[in-house]
């Protein structure tokens, strides 16, 4: 019976006419009576009255349609019988959904957003963790302190050094689970955690073990005086507004349940499926809690909010820091948080998607979050994979529903950081991982090798701010103190050292180092023999976005051929494609069209690293260069920058994130016409507009023409600079739904042709010829040609240029 609660005798008649009358209820009747005691009546919390009805505002966005199909197509490959998905970004819900069924047996019952989960191991981080750092805050915890300090029967058998951080970080030595033999009920599964010894050294290795939490749950008990569901429902759950969260679930709240499995053939139905918690009586610190995702999302917010929520505080700022920065764990590529995952086994999924310092943990019933802060967005997946028959998966719904939000919304470390500014770096955050998962670019390979291909000589570099290791290490820094490399000069490509200017750029003396830095932007495009006299070297280090037009490759070929002019060896240390090396789209360019932003014939989109470009240019152009590549590790040719791990840098100024890098492959095809498409605003190549142009007109006409992985809608901007600056623009807002199955080139023939049609006296095409390449691409759209005919007319040319490129591929 719970401590402190006096049941009239009436109640207690009552409890036993059920009993003997209705002896299935048995099992729940005789779990309620097990200590701890369940929470107060959870069904009676009541919503704040400043909180929104789900908890946070709904404001579905169409970036994030693309998880429809996947969701759909994993929940039948995985046999789940369906899910809730829910996303929330920058304060809001932009994406909450549900799919198949929350029952197929007794009956099927069609899943419900408000569907309440069994929730498993998310248990540790949305009750155990947040009830042990309230504590910290309160100074009755210490998490360096042995846990010895509140269990005192906890000393023996080898685990008198167990801190409370070691438990929460699973570095304890404990064993994976409780002890099967010999024990029931809460205190038995207690007593036979402390009756334990620990498999490994303490603070040696990463196991992960329900004995961490369980005995974390009862620490929050001894010091509380408040058994932990208790705890949780009166100082997490009730003051957040978490209407339907709860260990033990009333009776009230059957039928939004989603049930698991048939154990001891019974269907679990409100009952914990962890068959530890479910011993114990219900309530334990590794498993037992009831939610919905509406009530997770809420937590969740509260933590990105620092530990507040609609004025209430939960937790500190330094407690929600201290829970989320990495622990690293000995001898292992293993990272957590307190409580939480980072980078794990049970992570993958999650980490090859989002970036570096995002957390999360999964449950074993098919539950998971996953929260990135640098763009404080977050997915909530919850299934009941367990049902009917224990056979389902979720690992592949995680990872591409991840993959799916992180790219809708842009993952990665803030952009903008000046990585020549010392002070700039050291807050950009904490260093990325080695972990073979990610990718490691041509600097960092160079270094693993200490630096051999230039051991030696005297050497340049042509590089910018996108010159960096996963660590935020400029490649200047890292060639100026590798051993034997005697870094000499400094080349800087369209833009500037910091990639921040978007004008000419004069040579100049950097700052940091004192070596010259001379411009290939300004006075001249190539390097000069002056620049080269005394070089033994040139070093290409850039990250370029993928597009032709784009003008850092052919600051490399024009580089690469002064010095096979001076005799002089040229390094490429290779770099992601960021819209994928995978994907060749476009219209070929004329072989008369050479210029500095058209170098060699190549598609608009050719789907290439540096490294292998340089090889093609090396030969196709018959540049014949003392060419080395240094290739990267892990990279795959599919991937988008967002998956490699790597942190971000705007490539130039307009250029702020990777949706407007592949944007820019169409948007700007039409750059050079007498219009804006967005510089001057805080989302170039997002908008495109003029004062001439009705917004909703064209909107419609585009609409009309269904056009593949991204929607339309009017808009009106005022550009604060550039082409039509300070001038009321109308035009279209322009959002990527499928980044897969976006054509950016035909979106860019697209544009044209609507404009030309649209605005016959108008439209002024100006230079954009030099932007698609091909005069037959634009005299056909000049002749009112069908864009998709057009793009039928140079898949030919297309085919020829991917078999040229296959030579070139190093991955």
């Amino acid at each position: 019976m719970p401590r402190g609660r006096v049941f009239p005798a009436f109640a207690v008649i009552f409890v036993i006419v059920l009993f003997i009358l209705f002896p299935a209820c048995k099992g729940r009747v005789s779990k309620m009576a097990v200590k701890p005691p369940p929470a107060p009546t959870p069904e009676e919390v009541p919503t704040p009255p400043t909180a929104h009805p789900l908890g946070l505002p709904v404001e579905p966005d169409p970036r994030y349609a693309r998880i429809d199909s996947v969701a759909r197509q994993e929940i039948t490959a995985e046999g789940l019988p369906g899910a809730v998905i829910l996303v929330g970004h920058q304060g809001k819900i932009v994406y909450r959904k549900a799919f198949g069924y929350r029952s197929l047996v007794p009956q099927q019952v069609p899943m419900t957003e408000d569907t309440i989960f069994d929730l498993a191991s998310l248990t540790k981080v949305v009750a155990t963790t947040n009830a042990v750092m309230q504590l910290v805050d309160a100074g009755a915890i210490d998490l360096n302190a042995p846990v010895s300090k509140y269990l005192p029967e906890f000393k023996g058998n080898g685990k008198g050094q167990i801190t409370i951080k070691h438990l929460l970080t699973h570095t304890s030595g404990l064993r994976a689970e409780v002890s099967e033999c010999g024990w029931t009920g809460y205190e038995g599964a207690i007593s036979a955690i402390a009756g334990d010894h620990p498999i490994n050294q303490p603070g040696t290795c990463f196991k992960y073990s329900d004995a961490n939490f369980i005995t974390l749950g009862e620490v929050v008990h001894r010091v509380s005086h408040m058994p932990l569901n208790v705890y949780c429902q009166e100082k997490i759950f009730k003051p957040l507004g978490m209407r339907h969260t709860a260990f033990i679930p009333p009776g009230s709240w059957q039928t939004l349940i989603a049930p698991t499995d048939y154990q001891q053939n019974r269907l679990r139905w409100g009952d914990v499926s962890d068959p530890t918690a479910h011993r114990m009586g219900g309530v334990a610190g590794n498993a037992g809690v009831f939610s919905t995702a509406d009530d997770l999302a809420i937590l969740v917010q509260m933590l990105l909010n620092g530990g507040s929520y609609e004025g209430r505080r939960i937790l500190s700022a330094k407690a929600v820091a201290t829970m989320t920065k990495p622990y690293y764990i000995p001898g292992s590529s293993t990272q957590r948080g307190l409580g939480w995952d980072m980078e794990s086994p049970y992570s993958k999924g999650f980490n090859a998607a989002f970036c570096k310092g995002s957390f999360g943990h999964t449950g074993y019933t098919g539950t998971s979050i996953w929260v990135d802060p640098c763009s404080k967005t977050f997915l909530i997946i919850l299934t009941s994979r367990l049902h009917p028959n224990g056979r389902g998966q979720v690992t592949q719904l995680r990872a591409r529903v991840a993959s799916a939000v992180a790219a809708a919304a842009q993952m990665g470390p803030p952009a903008r950081v000046d990585l020549w500014n010392p002070l700039e770096v050291a807050m950009a955050g904490h260093g990325a991982s080695d972990t073979p998962d990610r990718v490691q670019p041509g600097i960092e390979v160079l270094a693993q090798s200490s630096f051999a291909a230039l051991k030696g000589k005297k050497i340049g570099v042509i590089t910018n701010c996108s010159g960096i290791d996963a660590n935020r290490r400029s490649t200047v820094n890292l060639l100026r103190s590798a051993p034997g490399v005697n870094l000499r000069a400094i080349f800087s490509p369209e833009h500037g050292l910091s990639g921040k200017l978007d004008e000419k750029v004069a040579s100049c003396i950097d700052a940091n180092s004192g070596l010259p830095v001379y411009s290939l932007y300004g006075r001249v495009n190539k390097p000069t023999g002056e620049m080269l006299r005394g070089l033994d070297a040139l070093v290409y280090d850039i990250q370029d976005v993928g597009i032709r037009y784009y003008t850092y490759i052919t600051t490399m070929a024009y580089a690469m051929e002064a010095a096979a002019s001076a005799g002089l060896d040229f390094i490429v240390l290779d770099r992601p494609d960021p819209i994928t090396a995978s994907l060749v789209q476009g219209p070929m360019m004329d072989r008369t069209m050479k210029s500095f932003i058209s170098y060699y014939p190549l598609p608009l989109r050719y789907g290439m690293t540096p490294g292998e470009l340089a090889k093609l240019f090396n030969r196709e152009a018959g540049i014949n260069a003392k060419l080395e590549v240094i290739p990267m590790k892990g990279y795959r040719r599919e991937a988008w920058f967002d998956q490699t791990r790597l942190p971000w840098v705007d490539p130039s100024p307009n250029l702020r994130t990777l949706n407007q890098c592949v944007l820019y492959g169409g948007v700007g095809v039409v750059e050079s016409a007498n219009l804006s498409v967005g510089r001057g605003t805080s989302t170039p190549f997002e908008v495109v507009g003029a004062p001439w142009i009705s917004g909703q007109r064209l909107a419609d006409y585009l609409q009309r023409r269904k056009i593949p992985g991204v929607s339309i809608e009017p808009v009106t901007f005022v550009p604060r600079s550039d082409r039509c600056g300070g001038k009321s623009c109308q035009g279209v807002r322009l959002r990527l739904v499928d980044r897969n199955n976006f054509d950016a080139p035909e979106f860019g023939i697209e544009l044209a042709s609507a404009l030309y049609n649209l605005y016959p006296g108008k439209f002024d095409f100006g230079n954009t010829l030099s932007m698609i390449g091909s005069r037959e691409v634009l005299q056909a759209v000049r002749s009112g040609e069908d864009p998709r005919q057009i793009r039928q007319k140079y898949q030919p040319e297309l085919a020829n240029f991917m078999k040229k490129r296959q030579n070139y591929l190093l991955y």
